[in-house]
């Protein structure tokens, strides 16, 4: 886990589906070995509206709405774990960045997505995406598929010398995703600040991608 995370405030939203209103999604997805399974706070499969509540908290086992940063548990443990992976946990680097926010491009252009912001992190992504008529979780899958493809091609795949039996590579990616669905231009508005802030939080440079449209000109 890199940097810190704010803390949310208290009475977040519930996770939901999403509604005839919903103009668009904050998703984020992270690398392989950034969240383990098993980890003594919570899993990717049980988690709650907040992504500070999802990283500091036990989704599965309490209603509260508050961080639960301060919830013991056994970081020995959880170390342990991640030693236990069959490979090392993935950080990407600025190139690798580069080749993967090039494959989102392709994504978008491929099936016309609308992306709003983007954070491309050393261990996780974050982006703004307005609401298209394929499934979150599909257009995921399809933005990590190219991203995978052109790190292969650019030679800067983190599993490159680790390849699968077969020959094929080991995804750089954590099944699945963290997703909240945005009601309103307000809201969208507020996930777009709050995903431009996520690499100057971390002391990294502000992040500029040409496949990123004002969301201005395009909101209806």
């Amino acid at each position: 886990m890199i940097g810190s995370v704010s803390r949310p405030a208290c009475g977040a939203r519930p996770a939901r589906q999403v509604t005839a209103m919903a103009i668009a999604y904050h998703v984020i997805f992270t690398a392989y070995g950034f969240w383990l399974p098993n980890d003594p706070r919570g899993s990717w499969s049980n988690f709650v509206a907040s992504w500070e509540l999802f990283l500091h908290g036990q989704a599965s086992k309490t209603t509260e709405k508050c961080s639960l940063a301060s919830v013991p548990h056994d970081p020995a443990r959880r170390r342990a774990a991640k030693r236990a992976l069959s490979r090392p946990p993935v950080r990407f680097t600025g190139a690798q960045a580069q080749s993967i926010g090039h494959g989102f491009r392709m994504a978008a252009q491929d099936a016309e997505y609308l992306c709003y912001a983007c954070a491309i992190l050393p261990d996780h992504v974050h982006m703004v995406l307005a609401i298209h008529p394929r499934p979150i979780k599909r257009m995921v899958g399809h933005l990590k598929a190219i991203a995978s493809r052109e790190l292969s091609k650019d030679g800067r795949h983190p599993f490159a010398n680790r390849r699968n039996a077969n020959g094929s590579l080991p995804t750089p990616w954590v099944e699945g995703c963290w997703k909240r669905y945005l009601d309103t231009r307000e809201e969208v508005t507020q996930a777009i600040r709050y995903v431009e802030n996520n690499p100057i939080k971390m002391n990294l440079p502000r992040q500029r991608w040409l496949f990123v449209m004002p969301f201005a000109v395009h909101a209806r």
